[in-house]
Formats: C-alpha cells, structure tokens, sequence
C-alpha cells in the first residue's frame, strides 16, 4: 500500500521548484531594467557634457570673433576703409590711469567714441563692462557707448606704443558723419554734445558726460582735465583754504618803505595794513553800489527788485561802520610813531584813493561840488581815463530820481498830492502865526514873523514850480519837481502799505551818505590828531581841506532835508478812501462766505472775520 504522503511531497517539490524557476526569472528582469537605466543615465551625462563643450566652443568663437573684428592692424583699417578715414576723428574718453565708474582702473588705455561698435562690444559681459583685447573690462566704456547704434567709429586699444602709450584704432565709420571733437580738443562739454548731435540723445550724451569725467578727471566746467597742454592728465584739486583766498599773493602785499631802506618802523605796518584793508571794502562797496544801479537801471522795479536794492544798500551801511571804527585801531598809533615813517610815503596820499573816487562818482557826488578842480590829475592817466568813463554814466542819484519821478499816486484820479499838500501847509502856517501872535509881541514878534516867512518859502517849493527852479538854480535842491513830490509824500505817507517799502528805501539812501560823511569827519579829526595843520603828503590842506569835503560831496542832502517840510499828522490830509485801497494789501471775503463762517458751517471758530 502506498504511503498517503508520498504524493503530497513530490507535488511540494514540483511547486517549489516552479516557484524557485519564477522567482529566478523575476530577478533577471529587474537586474536587466537597472542595467538599462544606469546606461542611460550615462548617455544622459554625456549628451549634457557635449552639449556644454558645444556651449563653451561657441562662445570661445564669440570672443575670438570680436578679438578678430578688432585687433587688425593700422594698416588694414587704413586699406579697408579709406573711404571713412575723414568721415570721423575719434573721441578720446579715457586717460592713462583713469577710473572707472564701478572704481575699476581703466589701465591706461583709451576709450575712443563716434560711430557704430561691433555688436560684439555692444553687449555687456557678465562683470558689467567691455571685455578688451587685455582681458580687461571698463564699464565706463560701456555706461559711455551703451545705445550708440547710430554710426561713427569705436575705437579701442590694441597695445602700447614705443613711447607708452596706447595704439588706437578704428572700426568703420558711418559714411557721411560728421568729424568728432576729442576731450583733449573741446573737453568732456564738446564729447557729450558730439554725441547728443549725432542723434544719440540727451541720455546717452549724459552718462557718457558722467563716465568721461570720472575717466579724464575733468571738472565741472568740461574741462579736459589736462594741466599745461601736456598731455598728462591733470589730478583734480580739491579747494584749499590759502589757495582760494591767495593768501600768498595777499599777504606779500605789505612792503614797508622804511624797512626797505633799512630803517624799518614798527607802525608802518600796521599804517599799511589799515589801508589796504579800506581798498579791500571800497572794492565790496563798488560792487555792492553796481549791482544797486543796475536794479535801478530797469524800468520796471517791483517789490521784489525794490526789497534786493533795499538788502545790498543796507550792507553798504554795515560795511561803512567798519570804516568808521577802523580808524580806532589807526589811532593806537602815536603822532610821533606816524611820523618816523612819514617822509617815505611823499608823494603818496589817500587822495590818490581811485576807489574812493568811485564810489562818490557812482553815488553822485558831481564834478562842480569837488573843492580843488584839478582832484583828478592827482591819479594815474589810466586812473583817469576809468574815472572819466564813469562820470559819463548815470549814478545811483540819477536812478533814484527817476524812479521817484515816475512813482504813480502822485495824481490819482482828480486827486493831487501838489494841492493837497498847499492846502494843508497854508492852514499850518495860519495856526503857526496865531500862536506866535498870542505869545510875542513888539519885535520879538516881528523877527519871528519874518522867520515864519522865509520858511513858508521852502514850503512853496514843494507846490510852486518857479519856486522850485530858483532853489536848484541856487543849488539849494538838486531833485525835480515831480521827485520831489513823489519822495515827500512817501515820508509823509509812509505808514499805507504799499509805501513802507520806498520809505525805508529813501531812508537807507540817507543813511549810506550820512555814513560816508561820517567816515570823511572822522577821517579829517584822526589827520588832524596826526599831523595837525601840516600840508597832507599829497600836496592839499590836510586836515582843512578833509573837513571841508564833509559838508560839501553829500548826495542825498535833498531826501535828508524832506524833514524840513513834514507836517503835523493831525494836519495831514486823508487820502481818498480810492486812493488808500490802492495802497493796501488786503483779501476781501464774499457776503455769502462770511454768513457761512459767522454761521460755523466749517465746524470752526471764525468769529474774527
């Protein structure tokens, strides 16, 4: 009998074996599939670093072409392009040693602009600028080149010549365009305006101005930077203190006589000192008083115009306190220190003073109130001739006066100032000889009567013309009539608005000849302390002619003396309530608006309107 498991097991063996054949053949599969990826996968590999080669060739190809384009010889472009070689002259950008506006150096090597670069050129590397024949990049070649597609010539350095510097050459140039200007030629200015006028734009024109300036050192002005026509650039100098004020030149001025002849006195120094320190303000005070005549010299003058020439007159009358209390310090010196010296300085004196003499004529002080006739032949013939010139141009007095003359409101629709103004002077004079009368009597009334009078005269003049032309004929006055008229009524009228403004003006005007007048009093007491009645060194009465100027060159005398004919305020005459709108500043508020903010529709307090 057959054993019941025999069967069973030779079926298990069967099964396992199938099993042992299937799983066999499974693991071939998968060792096939992961052979296959893995070849793949180095296919893949190497498809990627062949394509990188290729990558890598070409652009190799790029740069060997560029290189190509561009490193040809003097000879070829010459060959090649003859056509163009006056078509345009290169623009030199960058200079030996020259910075590069990313900080890098440019090595030497210019940058020359005009026409069409390369394509090559046009694109920037990856460092952000041009890569050169050396290897290097400039990326204030390319800032300065960046969009100029338009024709011209690029040129670029291709190596140094015998003597250093580099050899320049030229790609083709647009046929037909104009020549261009190197910055050595007409400097960083002409370079930028080259470009804009070869259509290359206002922008181009402006980063290539920017970039040639940080290459050649150039200053703000354009300039090409080079010192001496040399050639060599010039190092951009920074402002010095000593250098800006030429101190050197400044403080070799003092030269004193004695010590140049070997008997050197102490207070020369400070006598040379003082002096020069006048001419040095007298300059700024010419200045000063010029641009006032010039202000003055339009016909149109504004608030504006007004308030500038107020401003620089004011410092005028700064300046002259200076003057004034200078002469303190000139007189720490003793008479007898002043006079060890004295004999070196004839003939020279302070009325050779040509500035001085400049700023009386520019002011107005006339040939015909100078005491001594022949004051100019005291300076140098070309002295003269520039004093002489200067007589024959309008002084400040005259631009006052015809600003004063055509002044409006003087008659302001039927109103006139003329009128007004003898109207109220009669009553004031009837009120004056009242008083007198009730308080005098006998001749002590009759000597005041006859004062009251003699200045009613003055007051005439205002209103009267015949009156008036006597005075200036008796050079009593020196304004016209209509002046006159237009100045009185400023002072008299000077708290309206619109008049403050000239009032302070005309005041300023007084006070600037006040103060030259001041100086010349001041002057003549320190000579006078000095040297006494002595002649001066310059030939004249020293102390008395100096005293005699005081009263005699003043300019503005007539606007000084307008104190003379002001009236009482409580006989001023109103101005008509037209007239006096005229000379306000003010806002007027609608009806409407003032019943809104009197209402608070702005949720506001307004109640001051």
């Amino acid at each position: 009998m057959a054993c019941p498991f025999a069967g069973t097991s030779v079926l298990s063996g069967i099964g396992a074996m199938e099993r042992l054949a299937a799983e066999r053949a499974a693991g071939g599969v998968a060792a096939a599939a992961a052979a296959a990826a893995a070849a793949a996968a180095a296919v893949a590999v190497l498809l990627l670093l062949l394509l990188l080669m290729l990558v890598v060739a070409a652009a190799a190809l790029v740069v060997v072409a560029a290189a190509g384009e561009t490193e040809v010889s003097n000879a070829d472009v010459t060959s090649s392009h003859a056509a163009y070689a006056t078509a345009a002259e290169p623009i030199s950008i960058a200079a030996a040693g020259a910075q590069s506006p990313n900080g890098s150096a440019g090595h030497g090597m210019p940058f020359v602009y005009g026409g069409t670069p390369p394509l090559s050129a046009m694109s920037p590397p990856s460092s952000g600028g041009l890569i050169m024949p050396n290897g290097h990049a400039d990326v204030a070649a390319y800032q300065g080149m960046r969009g100029t597609a338009k024709g011209g010539t690029l040129g670029v350095p291709v190596g140094r010549g015998d003597g250093g510097g580099a050899v320049t050459r030229r790609c083709p140039a647009r046929p037909g365009a104009a020549p261009a200007a190197t910055a050595t030629d007409g400097g960083v200015d002409q370079v930028s305006a080259g470009l804009e006028a070869a259509h290359l734009g206002p922008t181009v024109a402006a980063e290539t101005r920017a970039a040639a300036t940080m290459a050649t050192g150039a200053g703000a002005d354009g300039g090409s930077g080079r010192a001496g026509g040399s050639g060599e650039p010039a190092a951009k100098k920074t402002p010095y203190y000593p250098d800006y004020l030429a101190l050197d030149e400044l403080l070799s001025c003092q030269r004193p006589l004695s010590f140049a002849a070997g008997d050197p006195h102490h207070d020369e120094m400070l006598f040379i000192t003082i002096h020069q320190t006048y001419e040095l303000w007298f300059k700024q005070i010419i200045f000063e008083l010029d641009s006032v005549r010039g202000i003055f010299a339009e016909l149109s003058l504004g608030e504006k115009k007004i308030s500038l020439a107020l401003h620089r007159l004011s410092r005028i009358r700064a300046i002259q306190k200076i003057l004034v209390d200078q002469i303190s310090v000139l007189e720490t010196m003793t008479p007898q220190e002043f006079l060890d010296f004295r004999d070196y300085l004839f003939p020279a004196s302070g009325f050779q003073s040509f500035q001085f003499r400049l700023i009386e004529i520019k002011l107005g002080v006339r040939p015909e109130q100078r005491l001594n006739g022949k004051w100019i032949k005291n300076v140098s013939t070309e002295h003269q001739a520039l004093l002489r010139k200067v007589q024959g141009e309008p002084s400040l007095f005259d631009y006052v006066e015809r600003w004063l003359r055509h002044i409006p409101f003087r008659d302001f629709r039927g109103y006139s100032f003329p009128s007004a103004y003898e109207t109220a002077v009669n009553r004031m004079f009837t009120l004056d000889r009242a008083n007198l009368e009730r308080q005098l009597s006998g001749d002590d009334l009759a000597r005041s009567l006859d004062d009251l009078e003699r200045t009613r005269g003055t007051f005439e003049s205002v209103y009267r013309r015949d009156v008036h032309e006597k005075m200036i004929s008796t050079g009593a006055r020196r304004l016209g009539f209509r002046a006159t008229h237009s100045s009185l009524m400023i002072m008299l009228y000077q708290d309206e608005p619109m008049l403050q403004l000239p009032a302070r003006l005309l005041h300023v005007l007084v006070d600037v000849d006040e103060q030259l007048n001041q100086w010349r009093y001041r002057h003549s007491q320190m000579v006078h302390r000095m040297i006494g009645i002595k002649v001066g060194t310059g030939g004249t009465l020293g102390h008395g002619y100096l005293r005699a100027t005081v009263d005699n060159n003043k300019v503005f005398s007539d606007i000084a003396n307008l104190s003379t004919l002001l009236i009482p305020r409580r006989l001023l005459p109103e101005l008509p309530a037209e007239l006096r709108d005229q000379l306000k500043y003010f806002h007027q508020i609608e009806a409407f608006d003032r019943q809104l903010f009197e209402s608070g529709g702005t949720g506001e307090d307004l109640s001051f309107c």
